[in-house]
């Protein structure tokens, strides 16, 4: 890729603030309409009074920047390389701090996901699923032809989808980069079951034109059962894997050896495994791939987080809060708020009710004796104490969880000062 078609795609980050305020971005000012969204974050609007409609989500400024420094640091410390999942939120204005937090790269899942990443000039992609599309492949055929520092490394598991791929790319300039994906055992998601198995998937990639076998990889949060016994287990068999795979030569004519794993739940188990691989004939690049970190979450990782168990490495902070409005009090135990299914993720846990903002005061106090029993489409079902203080009018700021179907609901985020300023706007692209 040209120096000058490079420049245009980091520079469409910048055009995202071009993009103008209208019906398609829910929560923001009615008035804003019309304005760009950089003339709106030039406003520093307040959340609270500066016109914003509820409900609308918030992304913690404060949090994000914590959270980005803390796993840049914690990979650092660890001798990992980091490419962040980036389908958790599909933001390439975040994709850009992560890669200047160091990211080796950005981790994707579908070849949509890649296509965005690379409209905004992200260089190096881990594809952490198999790909067998043609249409997809050429496209990713033509990406590596046009830019010589575009790196691309996605996964194989069968002979089938080996022949399938080196087909789709036959006579291309540059062979795609893939790597043997071990399943975490019977019963988990893609990968290979053996070693056996793998090692048939790496013949194939041998005799295939188009491809170029570069290592091993997995995702250790499939593992059934998982604990810190069963997780260090199947990556004790993801490293045998690469180890079986150098010795055998598999490996001959690369500059480095790529071993990956790390989901959100048990990276400080793969930091663990990964500190101790044998010397191979190679350097290697362990690739962590964890996602979730950017928001956190109040809910699945805020349980899940390995932080839980190394609370010397630090924290996590959840960054997301959805503010609903209650719209109907019918009973002194019963109030509805106008968040629902359409605003809040649901599949793994229910929004927690952290604060309540009274609709008249302005002043917030915990939503204690508050909890969230269910949601509808639009709305939000909440169980009341008899006696505690909550009027229709009131705003209540919801803790959510897991932040891949947060994010996926919402366009256009804003994000806010520790003071109710909002500084900026994240655009996402689902």
């Amino acid at each position: 890729m040209a120096a000058t078609d490079r420049e245009q795609r980091v520079h469409r980050l910048k055009e995202l603030g071009t993009e103008r305020v209208d019906h398609r971005f829910k929560g923001l000012p009615p008035d804003a309409e019309g304005l760009t969204v950089a003339e709106l974050a030039a406003e520093r609007r307040n959340l609270f009074t500066g016109g914003f409609t509820t409900p609308v989500l918030a992304l913690s400024a404060e949090s994000v920047e914590h959270n980005l420094a803390l796993l840049e640091t914690y990979a650092e410390r660890h001798g990992l390389a980091f490419a962040p999942h980036g389908k958790t939120t599909m933001a390439p204005q975040l994709f850009a701090r992560q890669v200047e937090r160091g990211a080796w790269g950005i981790t994707l899942a579908v070849p949509h996901q890649v296509r965005v990443a690379r409209e905004f000039g992200t260089r190096r992609v881990f594809l952490a699923n198999e790909l067998v599309d043609p249409a997809a492949l050429a496209w990713i055929a033509g990406e590596l032809a046009r830019d010589p520092e575009f790196r691309f490394i996605c996964y194989v598991d069968s002979v089938r989808g080996v022949e399938l791929m080196d087909s789709a790319l036959r006579g291309t300039a540059r062979p795609v980069d893939v790597v043997v994906e071990l399943a975490a055992g019977d019963g988990a998601r893609t990968g290979v079951r053996t070693a056996e198995q793998g090692a048939a998937v790496a013949d194939a990639v041998a005799g295939a034109a188009a491809l170029r076998l570069v290592g091993v990889a997995g995702y250790e949060g499939e593992v059934p059962g998982a604990d810190p016994e069963r997780v260090r287990a199947y990556l004790d068999r993801l490293v045998a894997l690469a180890v079986g795979f150098d010795r055998a030569g598999r490996f001959a004519g690369l500059d480095e050896i790529v071993l990956s794993a790390g989901g959100s739940a048990w990276f400080d188990t793969v930091a663990e495994s990964f500190a101790e691989v044998p010397q191979l004939s190679l350097p290697v690049l362990k690739l962590l791939r964890s996602g979730a970190y950017v928001s956190h979450d109040s809910g699945h990782y805020r349980k899940l987080t390995p932080f839980n168990r190394v609370p010397d490495e630090g924290s996590l902070q959840p960054a997301f809060r959805l503010w609903a409005q209650v719209v109907s009090r019918p009973s002194p135990t019963q109030a509805f708020v106008n968040a629902g299914k359409r605003d809040a993720a649901y599949d793994l846990d229910l929004p927690e009710a952290q604060v309540v903002r009274d609709g008249v005061t302005g002043a917030v106090r915990p939503a204690e004796g508050v909890t969230v029993t269910g949601l509808s489409d639009q709305h939000g079902w909440l169980r009341t104490r008899e006696g505690v203080p909550l009027a229709v009018g009131d705003w209540v700021g919801l803790g959510l969880s897991h932040p891949c179907t947060v994010f996926d609901k919402w366009a256009l985020i804003p994000l806010v000062e520790e003071d109710g300023v909002v500084s900026d706007y994240i655009r996402t692209f689902f």
